[in-house]
């Protein structure tokens, strides 16, 4: 028996807009995150990144997507301790192909001077701390210039002035580089200083 999550779910998300998806726990929020990176195929409906359908295509072609025109901002950062900070950053790049190992590791560094974290390149991704490792996270995500960066709490585990701090760094994305942010989040006062909040309750969305 299908029991349906999300029902009746349609929006858009313009370029460089900053929205957040709020809801109490089990609304779907998650669940709708998944579906829009991707991740989750088992939907009724169409999906369109960047004016394309993502209906139908193999998993290869949905990773390859994904990859390219989606940057990922978890709780948890899903570091990988045994590298650098600037190799962790660097991964997805190399995965990607586009650029030369030497033109991935300099738009490594742009990232991390952006979020203000250069110094800390060389270091082990282990040795720094918390909130030091989400904004390695965020400059991870930036790293193959994604169409959307989508977010699922990434401020759940971080005190209230590094959350301050990532919330900072989402907004100059939106407002200096025009960086698309959809941001699932509990915290209130983050999901009131965006520009926009989709509100959901039991799988629908009540207010966008």
């Amino acid at each position: 028996m299908d029991i349906p999550v999300l029902k009746d779910i349609s929006f858009s998300i313009n370029k460089g807009e900053f929205v957040s998806v709020v809801g109490k726990s089990g609304c779907g929020k998650s669940t709708l995150l998944y579906i829009l990176s991707t991740m989750d195929t088992d939907f009724t409906g169409d999906l369109l990144i960047d004016g394309e359908s993502t209906h139908g295509k193999k998993e290869k072609q949905l990773a390859h997507i994904r990859n390219e025109k989606i940057g990922f901002v978890f709780q948890f950062h899903y570091l990988l301790h045994e590298f650098s900070v600037l190799e962790n950053v660097m991964l997805p790049g190399l995965k990607l192909g586009r650029y030369s190992n030497e033109e991935v590791e300099h738009r490594a560094m742009e990232r991390l001077k952006t979020l203000g974290i250069d110094t800390l390149a060389r270091k082990k991704a282990n040795q720094i701390s918390g909130g030091e490792k989400q904004r390695v996270a965020i400059a991870r995500a930036l790293i193959n210039d994604p169409q959307i960066i989508m977010g699922d709490e990434p401020t759940g585990n971080l005190d209230k002035r590094n959350s301050e701090i990532v919330f900072d760094v989402f907004k100059q994305m939106a407002e200096e580089y025009k960086q698309t942010l959809l941001i699932v989040t509990h915290d209130t006062l983050f999901a009131h200083n965006t520009q926009r909040i989709i509100e959901m309750e039991d799988g629908k969305i009540i207010h966008q």
